[in-house]
């Protein structure tokens, strides 16, 4: 029990949120008066009690939290992931004595440092060097403790020409990496970190996650830490929580929790009209769209992940909104976020398909699928991008990605990618409805 710095006991955490209830067409001048009068009287005493002001005609209780359990030990890199909206944040601020709970309670052993949103614990009036000298007498550090470490933070921050300047004028990565640094380098006995790192450069972000590694490892210090980088919390962290609608749905060993992560369900089958067609994020011309994307396996199941050397098939409706006398598709899979030990460079692609059948009009629907039966990719992460165009140099017709969850590819332990490989693929046209 000695080594245990973090006990979350039936954990709960509410909030009261507004809603305005949409009015008729007309409305007396009495009515609008007495509910002027009624909101007036209902803020000022919610006031004068402490409550918080909510607007609305009508409150609803929301668990952001709901009987959370888990146990934290003394050297423990933790890392914690879920959907956005999971809960993940709110976790973060009642471990970091920011909100309490609702319900239940936390028990810490230890100093915590967090760095949870851009500018935690600055004041923007100050230069770096005075946030650096209050951050530490916040954590409880002498001066001198935190003059002993001071040269470090600044060497690791970067910001040695702007160390006399106020933070409200450096730039949300130079923010980051001074308060990351001040974080890190100031001993407390628990770091929490947010996504925050991702506002930081490549370089930075990969320079943070080293010092991370170190301050578990080497120095025996607990950190928690929330990203949606699986690459990131698979590099640093051995235990993981997974958050699903307030609740610890998994936990256990990185590799098992992460690839439970992996395997949700993020999207609506194919088959029951899961329309792109409103997608805003994606490029062209118009001419036509891409309206529905599935991935599937040899079984009929969607999924995102499989293993090397597999079937994998890609099932495309595309609805054409002007004539359109040829049409090339092409896709292509980079590589981004990889497991430990797996190189990180490389991309896959199709090479350019003609679509059969040409020219297309105006309200038609297009539909096949691109299948590869032996997906030649190595254990990784993949996001996908999908392109239309009608002739490989002329402009894009529509090129969207981001749609759909990475595309993953099973570790069975070998590494490393072949760059810039071309995938054999075979294009079936005009599926039957009942397929699509």
């Amino acid at each position: 029990m000695s080594d245990i710095v973090i006990k979350a006991e039936n954990l709960g955490k509410k909030y009261t949120i507004g809603h305005q209830v949409e009015k008729g067409n007309y409305t007396a001048l009495r009515d609008v008066l007495m509910q002027n009068a009624r909101t007036l009287w209902n803020k000022t005493k919610d006031l004068a009690t402490g409550k918080p002001i909510i607007q609305g005609d009508i409150l609803e209780e929301v668990w952001a939290l709901k009987e959370v359990n888990f146990e934290i030990r003394r050297g423990e890199a933790v890392g914690i992931i879920g959907r956005n909206g999971a809960g993940k944040s709110t976790l973060l601020k009642i471990l970091s004595r920011i909100t309490e709970p609702s319900a239940g309670r936390v028990t810490i052993k230890g100093r915590v440092a967090s760095l949870l949103e851009v500018g935690t614990g600055f004041h923007p009036e100050l230069s770096g060097r005075e946030n650096i000298y209050l951050n530490g007498t916040i954590l409880g550090m002498t001066r001198a403790e935190i003059k002993k470490k001071f040269d470090e933070i600044v060497a690791f921050a970067e910001v040695e020409k702007y160390l006399d300047t106020p933070v409200k004028r450096y730039s949300s990565g130079m923010y980051v990496r001074l308060a990351f640094a001040v974080a890190a380098h100031l001993e407390p006995e628990i770091l929490v970190v947010d996504e925050v790192l991702a506002v930081g450069d490549f370089q930075f972000q990969k320079k943070c996650l080293g010092k991370m590694g170190d301050i578990s490892s080497k120095e025996g210090r607990t950190i928690i830490f929330v990203s949606h980088n699986m690459g990131a919390i698979s590099e640093i962290c051995n235990t993981v929580l997974m958050i699903e609608n307030g609740q610890i749905s998994f936990s256990g060993k990185t590799e098992s929790v992460i690839q439970q992560y992996l395997n949700i369900k993020e999207r609506k089958p194919f088959n029951e009209k899961s329309d792109l067609g409103d997608y805003c994020s994606r490029r062209g011309t118009g001419a036509c769209r891409f309206s529905s994307i599935k991935v599937m396996n040899t079984d009929g199941e969607e999924t995102f992940s499989f293993k090397k050397h597999a079937t994998v098939e890609f099932y495309f409706e595309v609805i054409v909104y002007r004539d359109i006398e040829n049409l090339l598709f092409f896709m292509h899979f980079e590589s981004s976020v990889f497991p430990k030990g797996v190189a990180k460079t490389g991309i896959a692609c199709t090479p350019y398909i003609t679509v059969p059948d040409a020219p297309f009009v105006k309200n038609q629907r297009i539909r096949f699928k691109v299948i590869f039966k032996d997906f030649d990719l190595n254990p990784g992460e993949y996001p996908t991008f999908y392109w239309l165009g009608e002739s490989i140099h002329s402009p894009s017709i529509d090129a969207v990605d981001k749609i759909l969850p990475n595309l993953v590819v099973e570790s069975e332990g070998i590494t490393g990618l072949t760059s810039f490989i071309t995938l054999k693929s075979e294009l079936v046209m005009n599926m039957p409805d009942i397929i699509v």
